[in-house]
């Protein structure tokens, strides 16, 4: 079993000693997210893989968020928020702007890229190190201005 999923079910032991009825809400939707992807892929859950649905199910948060926002749904949108806060507790710290700048600079010179032809090699060397860390679609907006 990963070390993320273990923290997370004693952070659920935790809030339920604790009578916290939201977060153990928040922490069994996490964990039967995990569990449910583990029985469909066959798969005991790593922290690379926990961390790959947990950025999935942010990402899935934001977009609710701003969708309730557009509709007026303040009490929706402050139960999607309280659910992001619960995910992103789990989440590597993000990266800087200067630290994406540097990884990106540094993928460039190991793989030779020079052209948009080598976008693929830049993102493989790249993707290992930030997952769940930046934003994949601004780093791949980011790659292709340095290489255009």
């Amino acid at each position: 079993m990963s070390e993320l999923k273990s923290r997370i079910q004693q952070d659920l032991t935790t809030a339920m000693k604790a009578r916290q009825a939201r977060q153990v809400a928040a922490l069994r939707l996490i964990i039967a997210d995990i569990k449910k992807q583990e029985i469909d892929q066959q798969v005991n859950a790593e922290d690379n893989w926990v961390i790959q649905l947990l950025v999935k199910s942010a990402k899935q948060r934001r977009e609710s968020i701003t969708q309730y926002q557009q509709a007026n749904r303040d009490d929706l949108v402050e139960q999607e928020q309280f659910e992001l806060e619960i995910i992103e507790n789990y989440l590597p710290q993000p990266l800087s702007e200067a630290e994406v700048d540097t990884l990106i600079q540094q993928a460039l010179a190991q793989t030779g890229a020079s052209s948009m032809k080598d976008m693929g090699a830049v993102i493989a060397i790249l993707k290992p190190k930030i997952q769940g860390r930046a934003d994949m679609g601004k780093i791949s907006s980011k790659i292709k201005q340095a290489l255009a």
